[in-house]
């Protein structure tokens, strides 16, 4: 666990185009699965924690696997995941309550936010599409290499990439559903730890809440610029300033 060199940071961005060009969104479509189509008795019996209730009540399915595998940028189609004409009665808070719930531990993160805040976060996006950040661990902190391609983002080992360049697989991938945004004004988030052996589910949804205030900060957004705009000015130390973490 270590710091990478401001050199390093420097060839990153350069030649993160060429990364983040590789791979193109593709949605792979697959077959619906809807909750209502279990018996609620058998799903009591399975040792699965959260309110199977509320999941039941606008179509959620889930199985009691772990994330594993990656496919790049095959985002889980909504339908598959809710009955989306019961999930149409709900109310934003409540839709986004039962998200979060549903999504609770076993290597996924459920979030939401308002359309508005998406729209920002991919206007900024498409103007700046990676960044670093720095995930405190003990007595000091890994790199994290951020590609953001709306309405993705992957997060990877800044260390791996160097390593294995565009064959690096991510650590954690974030997938944006805007099914919603206009009726509900809510966009649905959806985290996918690709390693589990890698990153906690506490460490993921740190890392979004982190990677997305960059992006909507006014004032932390202005190291995301420099960092894809003026990479000479590039300071990791300010990131660091930024989190409040000791500079190593």
């Amino acid at each position: 666990m270590r710091s990478s060199s401001l050199r390093t940071l420097r060839t990153i961005a350069g030649s993160a185009k060429n990364f983040l060009a590789s791979a193109s969104p593709a949605v792979r479509q697959s077959s619906r699965s809807y909750f209502a189509n279990v018996s609620l008795e058998k799903l009591q019996k399975e040792a699965i924690p959260c309110d199977f209730l509320k999941w039941c009540s606008i179509g959620f399915f889930r199985t009691s696997r772990f994330a594993s595998g990656f496919a790049p940028l095959q985002q889980k189609p909504l339908d598959s995941i809710m009955d989306m004409e019961r999930a149409k009665d709900r109310s934003p808070e409540d839709l986004a309550s039962i998200w979060d719930d549903y999504h609770l531990g076993r290597g996924h993160i459920g979030a939401s936010m308002k359309a508005k805040l998406y729209h920002l976060l991919e206007q900024r996006a498409s103007d700046c599409r990676h960044f670093v950040i720095p995930l405190w661990r003990g007595s000091g902190y890994t790199t994290m290499f951020v590609q953001v391609q709306m309405p993705y983002i992957l997060l990877t080992g800044l260390e791996d990439y160097k390593a294995r360049g565009t064959q690096a697989a991510p650590y954690f991938t974030v997938a944006y559903y805007k099914e919603f945004a206009e009726s509900k004004d809510l966009v649905l988030i959806r985290g996918d730890i690709v390693f589990t052996s890698k990153l906690t589910d506490q460490e993921a949804e740190w890392l979004l809440e982190t990677t997305q205030s960059f992006y909507l900060n006014d004032a932390r957004y202005k190291l995301v610029e420099q960092f894809n705009k003026q990479t000479r000015d590039f300071e990791f130390k300010d990131v660091l300033q930024a989190l409040e973490m000791p500079i190593l």
